[in-house]
């Protein structure tokens, strides 16, 4: 990284401490209960056990690492948990609902208003700027309420962009892009983050960078959710969730 983009880091990173008041949910009621959920996968004639009744609770305000080696499930358990996908058995409750038993429709509904995501790969959509891309989450969630593009403009304020809101992901640098995904994650002020290997792109100073608005949302009482398979950014969060072989091995809290 050159001195000049490691100077436009910095100066986002001043910016990330800044979170509107209206995010904040320091309520620590519970927010995610699992009862013996398993994940079966058809293969052929065979199966695939991907998880093997897990059972775990998530308080509103948590940060929690999803840790294990590869092929363990922590991808099958996040999906799950951002209703990507329903067990195979088991029961998981949202916010007080049962969302195992939803339709496609429902569950999709439940996604786009209530859980934000941020992957490895970003997604964003290279056409558009980062306010377009932003502004696609309220988009998608059928909200057309006045305040909706100001609110956005907050989340990328927060996360370090305001000067880089109306350039493109090309023109940004791998840390600007992750920042960017981040603010559309939370565009619509969902109760749950799941965060899927969001440094591994990028290099350790950058990635730091990433790792400071975790910290920051998560001090305005952002539920998070973080799968990694790096110990050192397992140690930001606050508790350690290990999988091993699809089965829950430790369910530590610091």
């Amino acid at each position: 990284m050159n001195d000049e983009c490691r100077k436009r880091e910095s100066e986002m990173l001043s910016w990330a401490s800044i979170v509107p008041s209206f995010i904040i949910h320091h309520s620590y009621a519970m927010l995610i209960h699992t009862e013996s959920i398993s994940r079966t996968y058809r293969m052929g004639t065979g199966e695939i056990r991907a998880l093997r009744s897990v059972s775990v609770d998530i308080e509103k305000g948590e940060y929690v690492a999803i840790t294990g080696p590869s092929g363990a499930g922590k991808s099958t358990l996040m999906h799950i948990l951002g209703c990507l996908e329903r067990p195979s058995e088991g029961t998981y409750q949202l916010d007080g609902r049962d969302v195992s038993g939803m339709t496609d429709d429902e569950l999709s509904s439940v996604r786009s208003r209530q859980i934000g995501f941020v992957f490895q790969p970003y997604n964003l959509v290279h056409q558009l700027t980062v306010l377009e891309n932003v502004m696609l989450a309220p988009f998608f969630a059928r909200d057309h309420s006045r305040g909706t593009k100001q609110r956005c403009l907050q989340m990328i304020e927060m996360v370090g962009l305001r000067e880089r809101a109306v350039h493109r992901p090309a023109e940004l640098s791998g840390g600007e892009v992750q920042r960017a995904a981040i603010a559309r994650a939370l565009a619509n002020d969902p109760l749950l983050l799941l965060a899927d290997e969001p440094t591994g792109n990028l290099d350790t100073e950058t990635g730091d960078g990433i790792m400071q608005i975790f910290e920051n949302l998560h001090n305005a009482g952002r539920t998070i959710i973080m799968v990694t398979h790096d110990p050192k950014i397992a140690d930001r969060a606050r508790r350690r969730i290990r999988l091993v072989d699809g089965s829950l091995t430790m369910n530590d809290e610091r």
